[in-house]
């Protein structure tokens, strides 16, 4: 259960659409809510090797800060039904000085949009969201923003969540920050996405694998229909424990050779209103989750996304779970189908 909520804002009314978000989620949990502005000092300019202005600019940009922060606490505070608090922050980066912020504030949840624009200059809210992805400790709950102004008063509450998972320890870590943000009515759907066995160019005949025979296609078959199996086995050992929860629970394996494309189509076909995934949080070729599937899903959906950035010493790697069939011959090209992973969600 999250009992205290951190909401960076920008200045922009775009980033103030995570605040119905935040309020709905203060209220289910009985959390308070921390507002932080992080201020970023006003660049010098020069013309002709003399620095025009002085710290009046920053200064008169400091306090349009510190106005609007206390008018928007104003705003939240006459709907909220928990502790508002905020903070003003100086100078800095932003990013460290938004990790220090939740530290010191015990925050176990960031609420955020994923970009912000408005009157202010210097919106950072897009870029931090991506640090702060591969740094926070603590969960983030990210808010696509739209059009017009935010209504504070607005319940946006997240009664169909979808949960993907690939079958290893890691992927499993988000089912709790999964819990603690749903309400008790809430319909969790697990979903697990298989590669396929069968190359994707066969054709049949002579193509691809064809000349190998009729046997072999059928033990790719077999190899990939024992493996849809497996994934629902697997999906459904931790439905039984959420439903053991209180929770309605459905699970779903679908085969695709781009587990995001599916992700997001499962999302467009079935009522959904937040995406769950757990991310390594790292970058470059280590990135796990978020360089390959949870990047594209956060850049792609229209839904708020909450990720979350597994501790270090959790397993990475899928469980494989072995077909019970005879092993295939390998085929040139192709990867022994027995010794694929279980694949999906993320990878």
């Amino acid at each position: 259960m999250f009992r205290t909520l951190l909401v960076p804002l920008d200045g922009s009314r775009f980033g103030e659409h995570a605040l119905p978000r935040a309020l709905t989620l203060a209220r289910q949990c009985g959390a308070a809510l921390h507002l932080v502005h992080v201020h970023v000092p006003a660049a010098p300019m020069y013309m002709g090797g003399e620095m025009l202005g002085d710290l009046s600019v920053d200064m008169t940009l400091r306090k349009r800060e510190k106005k609007y922060l206390e008018e928007l606490v104003a705003r939240v505070r006459a709907v909220a039904d928990a502790p508002v608090t905020a903070s003003l922050m100086d100078g800095g980066s932003i990013i460290d000085g938004l990790l220090k912020e939740a530290k010191d504030h015990q925050a176990d949840l960031i609420v955020m949009t994923t970009h912000g624009r408005g009157a202010f200059s210097r919106f950072w809210l897009g870029s931090v969201a991506d640090q702060l992805v591969r740094q926070s400790p603590v969960p983030l709950l990210l808010v696509r923003p739209h059009e017009g102004e935010p209504i504070l008063t607005v319940e946006e509450t997240a009664r169909h969540i979808l949960v993907p998972l690939d079958g290893s320890p890691l992927a499993e870590q988000i089912l709790e920050p999964a819990v603690a943000v749903a309400p008790p009515d809430a319909e969790f759907a697990l979903l697990r996405v298989t590669e396929p066995t069968i190359p994707v160019d066969y054709v049949g005949g002579e193509g691809y694998i064809g000349s190998f025979g009729q046997s072999l296609l059928e033990r790719l078959e077999g190899l990939e229909k024992q493996e849809r199996a497996d994934a629902a086995a697997y999906l459904e050992r931790h439905a039984e424990q959420l439903r053991s929860r209180g929770f309605r629970v459905q699970t779903r394996v679908v085969t695709h050779a781009q587990p995001s494309v599916a992700i997001l189509d499962d999302a467009r076909n079935h009522p959904t209103d937040l995406i769950a995934l757990e991310t390594h949080g790292r970058s470059g070729l280590a990135r796990l989750f978020l360089g390959s599937v949870a990047d594209k899903i956060v850049r792609s959906a229209a839904l708020p996304i909450l990720l979350h950035r597994a501790p270090a010493g959790v397993k990475t790697e899928p469980v494989v779970e072995m077909a019970k069939s005879a092993p295939a011959p390998e085929v040139p090209g192709c990867i022994p189908a027995q010794a694929t992973p279980l694949t999906g969600g993320v990878s």
